[in-house]
């Protein structure tokens, strides 16, 4: 007996990787286009509650956001900030003595953390620590059908939870790169100091020299963006939960690799605008 290929059966299994491909590339636009519109519904109830008197500006909702998003991050920056800052002081320290330039150190550290370390790490600490627990809060929120009742009294859960939490995000995450230049370029002056037997005021002229405000400002302003980033995508994946408690710890891991990405590649484009500008 001979076995017959049916023609069509190959050409299905053929196209299975196309049809993949083509559902991923529609999910993902599907979910950038739900953070669009989060974001801009986002913009508008911010803008309605800075313009408009009667409408509640929700202040002391923010300011709770705030101190859990921002205030109790402090210390994992710091921490993570101040090792950066250590090992690129004395990662940097060989490779400059082979051209009797240690005392460069500060130019490339000062330039290093400025422009990009600082904001970035403050960033990746910051999805971690915040950006997973806002994604899990409103996902049990949403299981447990507390945004259903919120709607059924005529609340708004955009206003009365999203714009707390974005807004709460971003300022912390300013604030955060701040924070996170700072103790980064203080330890590695510490141990440029201490260790490597640069002069503190060597340190401090060779960096003074090198960076600029607009290296400060342009770290700050990615600062920014990624605390939005975080923020948006967090309660985007947070409202999108479906499927019990499996739903919501799928929607954490989520937002973590999301949020990672987001943020590089926002990294990426600010930085290619900026070397386009001349901002550097």
């Amino acid at each position: 007996m001979t076995t017959q290929h049916d023609p069509s059966s190959t050409g299905s299994r053929l196209l299975r990787p196309v049809e993949r491909l083509g559902a991923g590339v529609l999910g993902l636009l599907d979910h950038i286009g739900h953070a669009v519109n989060l974001g801009l519904e986002t913009v508008g109830w911010l803008c309605q509650g800075m313009s408009v008197k009667r409408a509640k500006r929700g202040v002391p909702s923010i300011i709770v956001q705030l101190v859990r998003v921002g205030v109790r991050s402090i210390f994992i920056v710091s921490l993570v900030s101040g090792c950066v800052g250590l090992i690129l002081a004395l990662q940097l320290a060989p490779p400059l003595d082979q051209f009797g330039s240690r005392d460069l150190i500060a130019n490339i550290v000062g330039v290093a953390i400025l422009r990009e370390l600082g904001p970035l790490m403050g960033a990746i600490v910051l999805t971690g620590f915040a950006g997973a627990a806002i994604a899990a809060e409103l996902g049990t929120m949403v299981v447990s059908e507390e945004i259903e009742a919120l709607e059924a009294h005529a609340l708004n859960p955009v206003r009365f939870l999203v714009v707390p939490r974005v807004a709460a995000t971003i300022l912390a995450m300013t604030v955060l790169g701040v924070i996170s230049d700072l103790v980064a370029i203080a330890c590695a002056m510490g141990v440029a100091i201490a260790v490597l037997g640069i002069p503190g005021t060597v340190f401090m002229d060779n960096l003074l020299f090198q960076v600029s405000m607009t290296d400060f400002l342009t770290g700050i302003a990615k600062a920014t963006i990624f605390g939005m980033l975080i923020g948006l995508i967090a309660c985007t994946n947070g409202l999108k939960v479906s499927g019990g408690a499996a739903g919501v710890g799928n929607a954490t891991t989520r937002t973590v690799v999301q949020c990672i990405v987001a943020i590089v590649i926002a990294d990426l484009v600010f930085t290619a605008i900026f070397y386009a500008f001349g901002l550097f």
